[in-house]
């Protein structure tokens, strides 16, 4: 069937069916092909040291897939699943794995469902956030996540602390009014003492030249412990932390500790943990608890329908939800769409990567906040002359 005759066909069916017309699952859509590709994307500075690795470099890796159909709509998404478990798409309606009234994708990606997601939306000609449940705000809080131990490369060594300056500079360009800082040099890169006295040297420049105004969170990566977490707020009592991001592997006690801490001074800075768990389960005591503020879930880990369970549990609780997301250029662009389905997430973590392959019209930052574009699916197409020169292709699977 030709794309224009399904799609009119489609829209028909619909039109009839009334009320009830979203739960319509048109019946002679099939995948015929499955292309896994990983999709390269470069950043616009070298990113360093964080407290437990080593530098983090200028490039970063999405694993994607592309689904094409008899139809001629494709899905295009991140997608961790093996070769073998793609393959077990071909053939099937993508309908047969949506799960409307539990917003959810299931079959044999496990939780790398996007490229499902994006056929269906494309499909249905409804942008994937509404799927989801279409409950956030129209625009999402953003944060601009590169701020490594730049201090520590060899090309700032006489400059350690303006280089900061810079690269705060470069995030407000792009649009960010928020950031967070990574911290603990003296876990691993620094003695204890020098590498805190660091620490505090650059959180007091960064505040100085972004002003008042900027949001501002750190991240330990557990480079810290609780002493030391506390040292850090009496040390820069006026600093108005945003959040604190992993100071010291998460226990429950020892999170509501810090919460009671921060209380008694009267500060409004938030606890934000779990990004390393790989079990949602895991997150379960801290929510019963409040033990943290904000719940940091991986995104790709855990894939959009983890991501809604966590956020779901947490909303009960008051609780909001910033899924981690490093690494991943697509990610950023899930974790929007979370943004908009949802009512408690607290800020999208942007790692500023580009590529002349996937084009991506409609995502914009500005003045802190990001836009969504309402097109089906996620919005996402490919340059196929720069796919064809320059996308590592793992497989390319038929009927």
């Amino acid at each position: 069937m030709r794309r224009r005759e399904f799609l009119k066909a489609v829209a028909g069916s619909l039109f009839l069916a009334g009320p009830g017309a979203f739960a319509a699952q048109p019946d002679d859509i099939k995948i015929t092909r499955a292309v896994g590709f990983d999709l390269v994307s470069d950043r616009p500075k070298l990113v360093g040291k964080n407290s437990r690795r080593d530098v983090h470099g200028r490039r970063a890796t999405d694993r994607m897939v592309r689904l094409y159909t008899n139809a001629g709509i494709e899905g295009i998404g991140n997608c961790r699943a093996e070769q073998a478990a793609v393959a077990q798409l071909l053939g099937k309606n993508p309908f047969e794995l949506y799960r409307r009234a539990e917003k959810k994708v299931s079959g044999p990606l496990g939780v790398g469902t996007m490229p499902v997601w994006d056929l269906i939306g494309k499909v249905l000609n409804k942008p994937v956030c509404q799927l989801l449940g279409g409950a956030g705000a129209e625009q999402v809080p953003v944060y601009d996540g590169s701020i490594y131990f730049s201090d520590l490369l060899a090309e700032y060594a006489e400059k350690p602390l303006d280089r900061f300056k810079e690269e705060i500079d470069m995030g407000l360009a792009l649009g960010h009014r928020a950031f967070k800082v990574k911290i603990g040099r003296g876990a691993k890169w620094m003695s204890p003492e020098a590498g805190y006295a660091r620490d505090i040297e650059v959180l007091k420049t960064i505040r100085r030249h972004a002003g008042r105004g900027i949001v501002i969170g750190v991240d330990a990566n557990n480079g810290y412990d609780p002493a030391k977490t506390e040292r850090l707020l009496q040390d820069l009592p006026d600093y108005n932390f945003a959040f604190l991001e992993e100071m010291f592997p998460e226990e429950v006690q020892k999170c509501l500790a810090l919460k009671r801490f921060i209380s008694r001074h009267g500060w409004k800075t938030l606890v934000a943990d779990g990004e390393t768990q790989g079990n949602l389960d895991a997150y379960k005591p801290f929510i019963e608890a409040r033990a943290i503020d904000i719940f940091q879930g991986d995104m790709n880990r855990f894939g959009f329908e983890g991501i809604l369970t966590e956020a779901a549990w947490c909303k009960v609780q008051g609780l909001q939800v910033a899924p981690h997301n490093w690494g991943s250029l697509v990610g950023f662009y899930m974790q929007l769409h979370v943004g908009r389905a949802i009512t408690n997430l607290y800020r999208a973590e942007h790692d500023p990567l580009s590529n002349n392959i996937l084009i991506a019209e409609g995502y914009r930052i500005r003045d802190g906040y990001a836009t969504v574009p309402d097109s089906p699916g996620f919005g996402l197409k490919i340059n196929e002359k720069n796919f064809a020169a320059h996308a590592r292709v793992r497989f390319d699977l038929t009927l």
